[in-house]
């Protein structure tokens, strides 16, 4: 063994190896201890003992470091499990019915002519980890506060529906109609928690696996931020997150666990439940998945609790005076124990303990039966509650509790940890019977026999459904339930968008930093100013958003401990604890998920807050559209910002940022209301007309449950004034006319957008000029909403023939425009074709189709022929079609602008800030 002095200067195995020994002699006592116990009492024994000092050394604050990972035991000692206040007898037949009738409600809705699936081994595995939840934790919201988050896992709701239909929450009627959503309205139930599908009933979409446990956490820091802000009192609102084992694969579910830690956010406790199986098969099954997230936990910082075994294994393991039980429950991998929880009890007791005629010892006087029934932790209610209250009690770290579980518990052996589980859909009349006899309801063969197996009700005077009533109201109310007690905001008048309105005068500045300037306005607000949230992926300064450092300063629970090494700057920055920018590191994800928890707020605390994320565009909707969508069925709002837009203004970048196609993404999601403005004051009316929509009084028919989504760029232009005829209808529809042509025999008609709208100016001078071609340009702020008022004028005259038939507002704006009609962008050409259907006469567009790359913005608006040249040769192009001009003034037009030569092309304006 090498001295000390040999030793390699690195951290081994957790301990510093250059630390003097200041008393050698005593270290040598120690060791000789040490050396003794194992010599005297086996590996084992001093391995407890060694525990044991950890635990203590603990317990009298002197660090010492973490261990990865620990016995695969319970955390909780028998010893120390608290007192469990409830009527267990009485929680076992609740839990029985709602088990029943979960599993029937899915079986019915296999019935011949529906065939709508359903998924009931999840809940089977979870249903006593949420009946404990139920029964002695989860706050609701008849208080008046916000009560607890809860996170139900996406796959076990069947058995939330069913608990709501034993308290009378739904009826047989809504049970049928499980996944039936339109057929059977208004009774239908949503497959899984989809707030937009039962508003009143879920809080949080979770189905789609790895977003539910990044919710959660960003849910408790919302908690802890409102707090901290004085916008709600969260203190007593408890976030619990109900996760899957094999859903910890998801990159989103361990992604942000160290902030979690780092801000201490002991409001938060994730439930895994580790039945050991992915969706159709095991989740480590040469491994051990809970050891495997006790260790990726507890690195990250967190308080961990196993909940591994249930009662039965009490005795078993305090007579395992040797550690080798521990040792065999150690070694054991995942796969061997699916295989024990499908096997016989005389297969378990040949195959677990049989090979050690020490471990045969400790089960000889039990039978098959009762070594079958050896139980995993997170069907035993007192085990759970033990964890629960550990939880709760827990300070300054969030906790995870890793249950074990059988998936498809009680269900039967054709469904008990079975690989296919979860696709298996339909219990067969024996499957029904054993199912039955297994929760001892008082169900007749005859009724499993003939027709759809029944559900199961006990009677509303009955013991069970009085306690289970009694229960949810000394917790606040019944959950899951979504409460909006949110109010309309007073909204600030014209006066606040004034200067945005008055353009940039001599300035050349971007559209990023317009919206900037505008919402610095907004943030001085009385009424709503402390209700932003501005939300960023550590690219404030980028944005132009470091002018809200002195003013608004970024929210940090530790404020700030050190000296800024930008402090003597004007705009440093500056952590407080009450700060109210969201600075939340390099995670599109984390913002994200920010940006629901604070855009949901209105609903959750009944306190309105107005997020507004800005972002690389190209780091939005391609990277996170799976969030965008969960906060869509959240029916979170607020305002979302893809900032250095267009395939070809952010110049130097690359492919990997240039963005082309976000606009045409979120025109796939339903609840965003896509914008794409070219000046100051278009961004002042959508933003005013936005704050209106979602925070206001929002018009008749109108839903406010949307959010808003502008793209803005970092190209510095003039800005023009709002002029004094402006069309506020046409920027909120997404078309008006901007400018006029002045001169020119010959028509057309010139459509952009956001960046491209200077481009078009230009393009209508030079026909003009040029040409002889009177062109007007058009800014289509929205190609998406001009799309959507269009489908649904069409779907509306397809079902009312006899009405009188709908004309889509863009054909109607350009009714009367004569010429041809060109679209130009800085987006892929399917963004403006969105509209081509519906516009009146010929129509051409162009776009930046194909992939970003690093040039001039000129060169690189030459390549993709969206530049004003460019555009001047489609305008001329379309004419000719027409027999307006003759083709050979093409040719002059490509050889007059050098449209083949990428290279010719002014370079354009360089670099450019927010």
């Amino acid at each position: 063994m090498a001295s000390g002095s040999d030793r390699n200067p690195i951290i081994i195995g957790g301990l510093p190896s250059q630390v003097p020994d200041f008393d050698p002699e005593e270290t040598q006592e120690w060791l000789d201890s040490l050396d003794a116990a194992v010599d005297e009492r086996g590996r084992e024994r001093a391995r407890y003992l060694m525990l044991r000092l950890i635990e203590r050394a603990r317990e009298k604050r002197v660090a010492v470091p973490e261990m990865r990972s620990t016995d695969y035991v319970n955390t909780i000692a028998t010893k120390d499990e608290p007192f469990f206040p409830g009527n267990e007898e009485i929680e076992r037949k609740i839990l029985n019915a709602t088990r029943w009738n979960a599993a029937v409600m899915v079986s019915r809705a296999q019935r011949p002519g529906i065939g709508v699936g359903g998924h009931i081994a999840t809940f089977a595995s979870s249903a006593s980890l949420y009946d404990v939840g139920f029964n002695h934790f989860f706050r609701g919201k008849d208080r008046g506060d916000g009560g607890d988050q809860i996170f139900f896992q996406g796959h076990a709701s069947p058995g939330i529906y069913a608990r709501a239909f034993l308290l009378d929450r739904l009826d047989e009627a809504n049970l049928d109609a499980f996944r039936q959503e339109k057929s059977k309205a208004p009774h239908g139930l949503s497959s899984y928690p989809h707030p937009r599908s039962m508003p009143d009933f879920w809080e949080f979409p979770t189905v789609s696996m790895g977003l539910g446990p990044l919710g959660a956490i960003y849910q408790a820091r919302m908690n802890r931020y409102m707090e901290a802000r004085g916008i709600a009192d969260t203190s007593q609102s408890h976030v619990w997150a109900f996760l899957g084992d094999g859903e910890m694969d998801e990159p989103e579910s361990l992604g942000q666990l160290s902030l979690a830690a780092r801000e201490g956010l002991d409001n938060l406790t994730f439930v895994v439940n580790c039945n050991l199986q992915r969706l159709d098969g095991p989740v480590r099954g040469n491994g051990k998945i809970i050891q495997e997230l006790e260790s990726q936990f507890r690195g990250a910082g967190w308080n961990v609790i196993k909940l591994v075994w249930d009662r039965t294994w009490d005795p078993l393991l305090a007579q395992d005076r040797d550690g080798l039980l521990v040792n065999r429950l150690n070694t054991t991998p995942d796969g061997q124990f699916q295989t024990y929880a499908t096997e016989t009890g005389a297969y378990i007791r040949e195959h677990f303990f049989g090979d050690d005629q020490r471990l045969r010892k400790m089960v000889e006087h039990m039978t098959d039966d009762q070594i079958l029934h050896l139980g995993r932790g997170g069907h035993d209610h007192k085990k759970i509650y033990a964890a629960y209250a550990a939880a709760k009690a827990h300070k300054g770290q969030p906790t995870v509790i890793l249950a074990q579980t059988v998936k498809g518990w009680t269900l039967g052996p054709n469904f008990e940890g079975r690989n296919a589980t979860h696709q298996m859909k339909k219990l067969t009349v024996d499957d029904l019977k054993r199912f039955r006899d297994r929760l001892h309801l008082p169900i007749p063969d005859q009724e499993l026999e003939s027709g759809l197996p029944p559900y199961y009700h006990p009677g509303r005077d009955s013991e069970e459904i009085q306690y289970m009533h009694d229960r949810r109201k000394s917790l606040g109310g019944y959950v899951p339930t979504r409460v909006v007690r949110a109010k309309p905001l007073q909204l600030p008048g014209d006066k606040t968008y004034a200067t945005t309105k008055k353009g940039s005068g001599q300035q050349q500045i971007a559209t990023t930093m317009a919206f900037v300037r505008l919402l610095k306005d907004l943030m001085r607000d009385k009424e709503i100013g402390k209700r932003f949230v501005p939300i960023a992926p550590d690219e404030y300064r980028t944005f132009g958003m470091d002018s809200l450092f002195p003013s608004a300063k970024i929210y940090s629970p530790l404020g700030q401990t050190y000296e800024s090494v930008d402090r003597e700057l004007l705009l440093a920055y500056k952590e407080t604890p009450t700060g109210q920018m969201l600075h939340d590191g390099i995670s599109e994800a984390g913002c994200t998920a920010s940006l629901i928890a604070a855009g949901s707020a209105y609903a959750t605390h009944g306190e309105p807050l107005i997020p507004v994320y800005v972002f690389y565009s190209m780091f939005g909707f391609q990277r996170t559209g799976d969030q965008f969508w969960q906060m869509a069925d959240q029916l979170a709002r607020g305002f979302v910002l893809g900032a250095t837009a267009g395939r070809t203004t952010l110049t130097g970048e690359g492919l990997q940022h240039a963005d082309g196609h976000s606009q045409l993404l979120a025109s796939t999601n339903p609840a965003v209301v896509a914008y794409d403005p070219a000046f100051g004051f278009e961004i002042a009316h959508i933003v005013q007309d936005g704050l209106r929509r979602m925070y206001g009084e929002s018009a008749s028919g109108e839903d406010p449950n949307v959010f808003y989504y502008l793209t803005v760029y970092n190209e510095p232009i003039q800005h023009p004034a709002e002029p004094a005829d402006v069309d506020r209808e046409g920027i909120l529809k997404g078309l008006y006319r901007f400018k006029e042509g002045e001169k020119g025999a010959i028509p057309a008609q010139i459509l952009a957008s956001g960046v491209a709208v200077p481009w078009a100016i230009e393009a209508q001078r030079i026909l003009a000029d040029e040409w002889d071609v009177k062109a007007d340009v058009w800014s289509a702020t929205s190609w998406n909403e001009l799309r959507r008022d269009a489908v649904e004028a069409e779907e509306h005259n397809l079902l009312h023939p006899e009405e009188e038939q709908r004309v889509p507002y863009v054909t109607r704006k350009l009714a009367n425009a004569e010429g041809p009609k060109v679209a130009v962008s800085d987006w892929m050409r399917a963004v403006p074709d969105q509209i081509a259907r519906w516009v009146p006469g010929s129509y051409q567009s162009l776009g930046a189709d194909g992939f970003g790359f690093a040039d001039t913005r000129g060169a690189a608006r030459r390549f993709f022929h969206i530049d004003a040249q460019s555009v001047v040769l489609a305008v001329l192009t379309e004419l000719a079609k027409e027999g307006r001009i003759d083709r050979s003034v093409l040719k002059q037009a490509i050889d007059r602008y050098q449209l083949l030569d990428v290279a010719a092309a002014d370079p354009g304006a360089a670099g450019g800030d927010a």
